[in-house]
């Protein structure tokens, strides 16, 4: 088995799990500012490590531009978006749109990376793998109101908005350390969420701050943000975007087992056939690229 392959089989399982311990973190914190403490110390951890690493950041005004941009990009935008859109359409909805983001990633791929081309393949492999994902979540896929519409919208938008970091980085950021990059990303991009978590959801020491949020901040901090965007940039520096993109594809999927092993919660009976779905559309392109 490829080093690529295990770091994305790892990002599936990490991103996979987030699912979950965001579900139990909202039992008792607010959903923006959630998000927001989770990053804020996600900065802290990666400014210690470039420091004791001794990780130079970027020099160039062109690379902190392209920051700036896929900073905003990956998490005022998309972050924003995803956290006001689940307040109102279900989280099933949600992960079948976010699926989108292999979609977008293929499409920027094409316009952006000259050397990555759109084949058959690569489209029935997306096309199998919204549709499995679809067919787990096929009892959420309701929108009732203009308002969930709208939501349904935005995170679409945000899905793009993911897609469009990504392949800009792979475009022209080749050349920046991972952690300086996330470091410079985060820092651009967290001032639009500080300023939204604090004027409408308030003070955060005023949260419920019981043992379990503690620790799923903790989680969320160290490996769903700090470890696996690390994995997440060195691996789309390596690979074909394809093979990234696809990981939204695969973590409902491990959300709703996890969801079943760990929480107990009940398995949809589709699930079985959604789940071939997906591993039709991950033989397609990342196991059959990882063996030839």
């Amino acid at each position: 088995m490829s080093l690529n392959l295990i770091v994305w089989l790892l990002l599936c399982l990490i991103w996979g799990s987030t699912w979950i311990v965001i579900k139990i973190g909202l039992s008792d914190l607010p959903p923006i500012s959630f998000a927001t403490l989770r990053f804020l110390l996600a900065v802290l951890i990666l400014f210690v490590v470039l420091r004791v690493r001794r990780i130079p950041l970027p020099t160039k005004a062109a690379e902190w531009r392209l920051i700036a941009l896929t900073g905003v990009l990956q998490f005022s935008v998309t972050y924003s978006l995803i956290f006001w859109g689940e307040q109102h359409i279900t989280s099933g909805l949600t992960a079948v749109l976010q699926a989108m983001i292999s979609v977008f990633g293929l499409l920027l791929a094409w316009i952006f990376l000259p050397n990555e081309r759109i084949t058959a393949l690569k489209l029935l492999a997306v096309f199998l793998g919204i549709v499995g994902v679809a067919v787990i979540f096929g009892d959420q896929l309701r929108v009732q109101s203009t308002l969930a519409f709208l939501a349904s919208v935005g995170v679409v938008i945000s899905a793009y908005s993911a897609s469009q970091a990504s392949i800009l980085v792979k475009a022209k950021g080749g050349a920046l350390h991972p952690a300086a990059l996330l470091f410079g990303q985060m820092l651009c991009g967290l001032p639009m969420i500080i300023a939204y978590s604090l004027i409408v959801e308030g003070n955060p020491l005023h949260f419920r701050w019981t043992g379990q949020a503690v620790a799923a901040v903790i989680y969320l901090t160290i490996f769903g943000t700090v470890i696996a965007f690390w994995l997440f940039y060195w691996l789309l520096g390596r690979v074909e975007s394809t093979m990234p993109m696809m990981i939204s594809v695969v973590t409902p999927l491990i959300a709703v087992l996890l969801g079943w092993i760990v929480l107990g919660e009940t398995l949809p009976p589709q699930t079985f056939f959604g789940g071939l779905l997906i591993m039709a559309s991950i033989a397609l392109t990342v196991f059959k690229r990882n063996s030839a």
